[in-house]
């Protein structure tokens, strides 16, 4: 095996938006210290996962792997009314497959580690580890490509959905989006199988928007 591939998925427990899966392909001996040194004031640098970083953090790292000449990286996200017609385990799933097919490698030239939960196709030598995302570098890696993805689309949905505040939140069920839920009802960017709230009105709201799968 010349490389290993992390995989890892961010927005599974949002009430909105879709759930993405990030992969990282790393050559074998890859200096992981290297990417961290850039957001290390002082000592040696550590392996983080997304949710131990800012938001500033996670921006600085992922453009490194963007643009590091030694890593390849892919990224999927599966639709809220995907999630809500097969599950959520299934979406990511799917999720994790469109995003290790992106990176273009043969399943005899990497082995693939996983945070707990995820799983690919039997083809490849695959591991899962229970919080790889804070212990494998290549997860860890694949932890802030899915985080930093999610998060950028959200970004983008709240401009079509303004009244739930989607920059905010990134559709997790803070206090705000729940009171945004009550006025406005479910949008068609809610996962409808997700919410669950007495007296809340279930009809969509009519939007000019829609979420595709992407890569």
């Amino acid at each position: 095996m010349q490389y290993e591939i992390g995989i890892d998925e961010a927005g599974r427990g949002a009430l909105a938006g879709p759930i993405c899966v990030g992969a990282v392909l790393v050559p074998r001996g890859f200096d992981w210290q290297s990417i961290f040194r850039s957001i290390t004031k002082r000592g040696v640098p550590r392996l983080r996962d997304s949710k131990q970083l800012s938001a500033q953090q996670r921006e600085i790292v992922f453009n490194l792997i963007e643009n590091h000449g030694s890593l390849r990286h892919s990224f999927a996200l599966v639709s809220a009314d995907t999630i809500d017609e097969i599950g959520i385990s299934n979406a990511a799933r799917e999720a994790a497959a469109i995003a290790l097919g992106a990176l273009g490698i043969s399943a005899g030239r990497a082995k693939v580690l996983l945070d707990a939960g995820l799983s690919v196709s039997s083809e490849w030598e695959q591991e899962s580890f229970v919080r790889g995302d804070e212990n494998i570098p290549a997860i860890a890696l694949a932890s802030i490509v899915a985080k930093v993805s999610r998060d950028r689309f959200m970004d983008e949905l709240a401009e079509s959905y303004v009244q739930y505040r989607f920059e905010k939140h990134k559709g997790y069920g803070t206090a705000e989006h729940y009171s945004a839920l009550h006025i406005h009802g479910v949008s068609p960017a809610h996962r409808k199988s997700f919410v669950h709230l007495p007296g809340l009105c279930l009809n969509e709201k009519r939007h000019s928007s829609h979420i595709q799968e992407e890569k």
